[in-house]
């Protein structure tokens, strides 16, 4: 598919694709025609997309995203420790979960506070 195509499935900009894809995040072939630079991206880049969005709202940094992505695709690589990567992202986004409530509780006693001085 084209990348006017991925931009409308997953809601991703054309020029965040095309970063992605200078960073290494996703991939895509030359179009079968030599007379033009059309891109045509896989399938299976739709949910490589998804993938990268939410992880991103998790806390991955894109070298971290890199990395896990290579993984996925090379489930072999003996050099990574994948098991001990997601733990660590597990435990990290865990924390940010815990964090993110107690914040949550504070903005709600400070809404109920300002709602009785009211």
């Amino acid at each position: 598919m084209r990348i006017g195509e991925l931009s409308r499935r997953t809601s991703v900009s054309r020029d965040t694709i095309r970063f992605y894809e200078r960073n290494g995040l996703i991939s895509s072939d030359p179009g079968q025609s030599s007379t033009n630079t059309y891109r045509n991206y896989p399938e299976d880049t739709v949910l490589t997309l998804q993938l990268i969005q939410e992880a991103q709202t998790a806390g991955f940094s894109l070298a971290e995203l890199r990395l896990f992505i290579r993984t996925l695709d090379e489930s072999s690589n003996g050099d990574f420790d994948a098991e001990a990567f997601l733990d660590q992202k597990i435990d990290e986004v865990e924390r940010n979960i815990t964090r993110s409530r107690r914040f949550l509780k504070t903005l709600k006693q400070t809404k109920t506070v300002l709602q009785q001085t009211h």
